[in-house]
């Protein structure tokens, strides 16, 4: 499928054992003359050498710089590290860099492109569903501050978004899980028979089912391909993607990036979105229970960890999609529809406890 924006279009393509065939499709859309592939240790363990061979016979003189797993190491210490590492493999303007990995290689390669030389190529080879079907699309690159996720970024869209749905084989059951989370958003955002689908077929898409998945993650990048091509810089419609994600990078914020993955946090905010918009009277009821009844199924935490209101107020404070003091809050109309509406840091938050979060039976 294309993400279609104008001369900066680019193909996405979902196959099985597409890495042996990575490096001729990275010349074509590049340019470029040599190539650096950005992993984690866990990932180039498993296709780092795969992908070095296909990017090699296509002439592409690959160098591969590992750099440590985990969302914490999305921060700008590690993009200066990578600068001298590409320096170091004498890179330059016809250089590509390759994301192998998840979503944080995909953000942190992402802009370390956007801003390396003012600029070179990049291509995404997600190896997660969250970053199959959210993070490699559309763009949006980015890194952590301490006070914040993802407070400073560039949007520089990928030459290639090449997925192979093959590694998703040595991926752990709760990195599985936590990439649904971003299929359940997009679906509760616009597409309710793909949430009818999610809710026929969850445990059949944690197995990795192929005849289950490869339709579901395809229309899920075809939503985010949609939702891109008609805004392209977030002034919108794309707004919508955040759905779940004020609270969710709250989370992320109070937790220092550390105890819980991106899409399970999202999992809590989007039930969390889904009983506010009930409440502001804009879902009917119910609609927060369908999804947290998803995201059971799905394997996936259901309640915010345990901080006083105050410290998620101050958590939001800082979040980017604030404006003149008021937070673009995404609210369901049902399943399948959204909007945003603009809301104080303390109004998001009044469906929060006072005190320490309740926790309710189940997994939390």
């Amino acid at each position: 499928m294309q993400v279609e924006l104008g001369e900066r279009s680019y193909p996405v393509e979902i196959g099985a054992g597409t890495l042996a065939t990575l490096g001729e499709r990275v010349a074509e859309r590049s340019g470029a003359s040599r190539a650096v592939v950005i992993t984690v240790p866990p990932v180039g363990r498993r296709y780092g050498a795969r992908a070095m061979r296909s990017l090699r016979a296509a002439g592409l003189k690959p160098t591969r710089i590992d750099v440590p797993d985990g969302d914490a190491t999305k921060n700008l210490r590690q993009v200066e590290k990578l600068y001298h590492a590409l320096l170091e493999a004498r890179a330059d303007r016809h250089t590509v860099l390759v994301a192998l990995g998840g979503g944080m290689v995909g953000d942190l390669t992402g802009f370390t492109a956007a801003s390396f030389l003012r600029g070179i190529p990049f291509v995404q080879v997600p190896t997660s569903v969250l970053a199959m079907v959210d993070a490699s699309v559309g763009g949006k690159t980015g890194v952590n501050l301490r006070e914040g996720k993802n407070l400073v970024g560039a949007f520089h869209q990928p030459r290639l978004v090449s997925i192979d749905i093959e590694t998703l084989r040595s991926l752990p059951a709760r990195e599985r899980s936590a990439g649904l989370a971003e299929v359940v958003k997009k679906a509760a955002i616009w597409d309710r028979g793909l949430f009818a689908r999610l809710e026929r077929d969850a445990e059949a898409l944690l197995a990795l089912d192929e005849k289950a998945l490869v339709p579901v993650l395809t229309r899920a990048v075809e939503i985010k391909a949609e939702v891109v091509a008609q805004d392209e810089r977030e002034s919108g419609v794309r707004m919508l993607l955040n759905f779940g994600h004020t609270l969710a990078h709250a989370i992320e914020a109070l937790l220092r990036y550390r105890g819980l993955l991106h899409g399970e946090a999202v999992a809590i905010g989007m039930i969390y979105a889904a009983a506010r918009s009930e409440a502001l009277g804009f879902a009917p009821a119910g609609t927060a229970e369908r999804i947290e009844a998803l995201c059971r199924r799905l394997d996936l935490p259901t309640e915010p960890p345990d901080h006083p209101r105050s410290a998620y107020l101050a958590a939001m404070a800082v979040d980017k999609k604030k404006r003149d003091s008021r937070i673009h809050f995404v609210v369901l109309d049902g399943i399948g529809a959204a909007h945003t509406v603009p809301l104080l840091p303390s109004e998001v938050a009044a469906g929060l406890p006072r005190g320490a979060a309740r926790r309710k039976k189940g997994k939390s």
